[in-house]
């Protein structure tokens, strides 16, 4: 099974993963330092999500097929993966947050 699945039919939150999905996940990493994922639980509306955090508390979230792809992904990665529901979100993304509000 690979990190994204096919779909012939979107889920409630509108549409699935995709390979753009990890592309677009693999540069974030790329162009960031400091990047941790944190894995965001399946909801009736999305489908299972990951987020990676910077340094900075600069943000992207995309789907991912399950919480198992995506500890794949970040150990492809190699960088550090944590679970939302156990661990919450780091303080410097709602920093990151307020600063863009600010701004």
């Amino acid at each position: 099974m690979g990190l994204f699945r096919r779909r012939r039919t979107a889920p409630a939150g509108g549409r699935s993963a995709s390979r753009e999905d990890l592309e677009h996940l693999a540069g974030f990493i790329s162009t960031r330092r400091g990047v941790e994922a944190f894995i965001e639980p399946r909801t009736a509306v999305t489908e299972t999500t990951v987020i990676l955090i910077a340094h900075d508390g600069e943000w992207t979230r995309r789907r991912v097929e399950s919480p198992d792809a995506a500890r794949k992904f970040a150990s492809k990665q190699r960088i550090p993966v944590y679970d939302t529901a156990l661990v919450g979100y780091p303080q410097r993304m709602r920093e990151y947050n307020q600063r863009q509000r600010s701004s």
